[in-house]
């Protein structure tokens, strides 16, 4: 029952804590990274499009979780169509 608080009769899952070892990313650290202004950051955490670490007053983004929503955010090009070549009759 690691990872199980009991609060009352019921029991509730509590999340496992982050690896301390990771570094964590401000809000304006992570802006800069992105080359965005610091509003597009504080928008996805409004929005709760992308997992954060809150510590206190103070939002913080772990380097993977960076990682991660810049490879699933990322569009790779369209391969070229072949072109059908037309036989004439």
């Amino acid at each position: 029952m690691s990872n199980v608080a009991r609060t009352g009769r019921r029991l509730s899952a509590v999340p496992a804590p982050a690896p301390l070892e990771e570094r964590y990313l401000s809000v304006r650290q992570f802006a800069e990274l992105l080359g965005t202004t610091e509003r597009f950051p504080r928008r996805l955490v409004a929005e709760r499009r992308i997992r954060y670490v809150k510590f206190g007053t103070h939002v913080r983004f772990p380097e993977s979780v960076v990682r991660e929503y810049i490879e699933a955010n990322t569009v790779e090009p369209l391969q070229p169509r072949r072109r059908r070549s037309r036989r004439a009759a």
